[in-house]
């Protein structure tokens, strides 16, 4: 195989694409998930008092 992985990632640009994008959803799921957790925390404290 000429060129090895960065070859491979030359003449297959979609798939660079395809894990940025994949990198991008994970960090909005993951931003989501800890909202959620602090929004949670907050609810909590406010029905406490």
């Amino acid at each position: 195989m000429d060129g090895g992985f960065l070859g491979f990632l030359e003449n297959n640009a979609i798939y660079i694409v395809l894990l940025i994008v994949l990198v991008v959803w994970l960090g909005i799921f993951l931003f989501m998930l800890n909202t959620n957790k602090r929004l949670k925390e907050i609810e909590k404290e406010m029905k406490g008092k």
